[in-house]
């Protein structure tokens, strides 16, 4: 293709310039720079410009400006947009809008310990019962992730992002007139629960793509959603509750929630072209040691993460005998913690050490600190835990997605990778909050046997997360 010189008039057009993708106006006489007009509603333009005879002759028996077009298009479908900006406005604000995203999934996620502590008393229903309503959440979150995630790449972005934000809107309206268990499980676990599978994996596979050094604090924004939203929903609950009841009290989140998507919707954009190739399951990926690692020790830590972020509540007024406020206000501070826990390492990932290198000894501490909820024995000892666990929690599950995507070379696989590891995710936080309640409900109540699994499963997450940083990098100070 040419690149500079002019071209005098339409009559020096021949068949070789159309074929190269070369457009010109009848006014004009400068052909156009390479990769400035790429789109093929240039092409039309410029045909658009030659008169009907000239259209004839270019044209010709065999169709060569219809070729020329064709061509074009596919061209254009496949052009590399380049290196990741990591910064600047438009991709500040997908970090931003994947927060609010994050705000309508896990922070309303993280304020089931509420609903958790309300339904055991209102439905009469015991909390392994009531905890399936909130893991089945979770489960269908990071399941549906391998598909929301595939249908990113695919190039439908915005259509599962819009359908998900409907499901979640609805589901949560529903669960507002929901008065027996089976349709608390329907609206609040399955329909809310498919809607946040449908819009948080793309989210985080399309920030991804916008940053490359700074990555990981990107994706801490976007996380720390989980912070502001834990904070937001629960506070909803506590204050309005005991004054109009349960359904307008959801009705209000509902409607919160409906307009932080329409916000999000408005600004969220896609970077890379669409990968209309490939599977659903790259199963190309599980051929890599250091990935299956890393897939298993995330199973095991996410079996157990979200133990205490359900039943602190129900410690604190069972066995402590605090209030109701009291024990909300332990769920509020275990969650508003979080932001400073997903912000921090994030950054710390960035600059210095990798998200792998900084998840590791945050799995460890949080390991070590389920243990250690065995010897709380007074209010102010759980307000302890509540800071400590909430920060350390909060730093693996704003790091991970991290990880993940530093595993990843081709970042146009960043959404099914992602998808795949949520995947395998999903099955441990559906069954890990369910688990612990069997266990607390099998010691008549009291809490050692769940904090001494949780503790335990923790520990050897934390184990593989090692064997998969030593396959990756060995034993030096590598950063990954």
């Amino acid at each position: 293709m040419q690149s500079n010189g002019a071209i005098r008039g339409p009559d020096t057009r021949n068949k070789k310039d159309l074929e190269e993708g070369v457009g010109q106006n009848s006014n004009s006489s400068t052909l156009l720079p390479d990769m400035v007009r790429t789109q093929s509603e240039d092409v039309k333009a410029a045909a658009r410009g030659l008169d009907d005879e000239k259209i004839e002759a270019i044209n010709g028996s065999g169709g060569v400006l219809a070729k020329v077009l064709s061509r074009t298009q596919s061209r254009c479908s496949y052009i590399d947009p380049g290196p990741p900006p990591d910064g600047g406005l438009r991709a500040w604000t997908q970090a931003f809008m994947t927060h609010l995203v994050v705000f309508n999934t896990w922070g309303y996620i993280n304020s089931f310990g509420v609903f958790q502590t309300y339904y055991v008393t209102a439905l009469n229903h015991p909390p392994s019962a009531i905890s399936w309503v909130g893991s089945v959440q979770i489960f269908l979150l990071f399941f549906i992730g391998t598909f929301s995630g595939r249908a990113t790449d695919y190039g439908l972005f915005r259509p599962t992002v819009f359908l998900g934000s409907f499901l979640q809107v609805l589901g949560v309206f529903m669960t507002s007139l929901s008065t027996k268990y089976w349709q608390l499980f329907l609206a609040q676990g399955i329909c809310t629960g498919v809607g946040n599978g449908l819009v948080f994996c793309p989210c985080l596979a399309v920030v991804s793509t916008y940053f490359s050094k700074r990555r990981s604090l990107a994706i801490g924004i976007g996380a720390s959603g989980t912070a502001t939203g834990g904070i937001v929903y629960p506070v909803i609950v506590q204050q309005l509750l005991p004054k109009i009841g349960f359904a307008w009290t959801v009705r209000i989140q509902a409607f919160v929630m409906l307009t932080i998507s329409i916000i999000a919707l408005g600004f969220l954009r896609t970077r890379l072209p669409p990968r209309k190739s490939g599977p659903i399951v790259e199963w190309s990926a599980f051929k890599e040691l250091s990935y299956d690692l890393f897939t298993i020790g995330m199973f095991l830590i996410f079996w157990a993460l979200y133990f205490a972020i359900y039943y602190i509540g129900s410690f604190g007024r069972n066995i402590l005998h605090i209030s109701e406020s009291s024990s909300i206000n332990d769920l509020l501070i275990i969650n508003g913690v979080g932001l400073f826990g997903r912000l921090i390492p994030n950054h710390l990932a960035d600059r210095f050490f990798g998200p792998l290198n900084v998840i590791i000894p945050f799995a460890f501490i949080c390991g070590l600190l389920l243990y250690c909820w065995a010897a709380v024995t007074s209010p102010g000892g759980l307000i302890g835990f509540a800071v400590t666990y909430g920060l350390f929690a909060a730093a693996i599950q704003g790091l991970f997605p991290s990880v993940v995507a530093s595993l990843t070379t081709d970042l146009k696989k960043a959404g099914v990778r992602m998808g795949m590891v949520f995947s395998a995710i999903s099955f441990a936080s559906l069954t890990g909050p369910p688990l612990g309640g069997a266990l607390i409900q099998n010691d008549n109540g009291r809490y050692l046997d769940a904090q001494m699994w949780a503790g335990s499963s923790l520990m050897v997450g934390f184990l593989m997360l090692i064997a998969s940083r030593v396959v990756a990098k060995g034993w030096g100070l590598a950063r990954i």
